[in-house]
């Protein structure tokens, strides 16, 4: 399922594992991360980082690092979720690496980059960042846990910027504001 505009959602159901696939051949170091808030209200983030663990909380782990130095080519990076049962929601970001460090606009607009989410089941959803936004920080989509039949997936389609990034609160500001 194609989830092209922002506000587009589909529901993601239960799954022993969904893997977020994030892509892109413009020569930019694009970095894929997840944000959460547990049902407890604690907030963290999975990244380049802190690659997050599969067997323990928060049950996210992402494979690494791609398009260090602004590389092109076929750049992706992926993040598996085998558990939501404590999370609240959680926020798929893509931030531009380079360009945070000097506050400029990222190339969003300007570049490919692809998002799908695909469970164990062989369901697969693609996500298209839709902003016109300018910013170095793109909230993709967003993973709804908080209703009783299942997570939803949420296109956000949502951009920022940020000057250096120090802080979990500077992401979390983009994303609630």
């Amino acid at each position: 399922m194609e989830l092209k505009q922002k506000g587009t959602s589909a529901n993601v159901g239960s799954f022993k594992q969904l893997m977020v696939s994030m892509k892109w051949t413009t020569a930019a170091d694009f970095d894929l991360a997840a944000a959460y808030e547990d049902k407890s209200g604690k907030n963290g983030l999975v990244y380049f980082g802190e690659l997050g663990d599969l067997n323990a909380f928060p049950f996210m782990q992402l494979s690494g690092d791609e398009g260090v130095g602004d590389k092109g080519g076929d750049n992706e990076e992926i993040m598996r979720i085998t558990n939501l049962d404590d999370m609240k929601t959680v926020w798929i970001l893509c931030w531009d690496y380079g360009k945070i460090q000097d506050g400029s606009p990222a190339r969003f607009k300007e570049s490919d980059v692809r998002l799908s989410v695909a469970d164990d089941r062989g369901v697969n959803h693609n996500v298209i960042l839709n902003t016109g936004d300018l910013g170095n920080v793109a909230l993709i989509a967003t993973i709804d846990n908080t209703s009783p039949i299942g997570a939803k997936l949420i296109n956000s389609s949502k951009a920022g910027t940020l000057k250096g990034l120090k802080t979990l609160e500077q992401l979390l500001n983009i994303i609630k504001n």
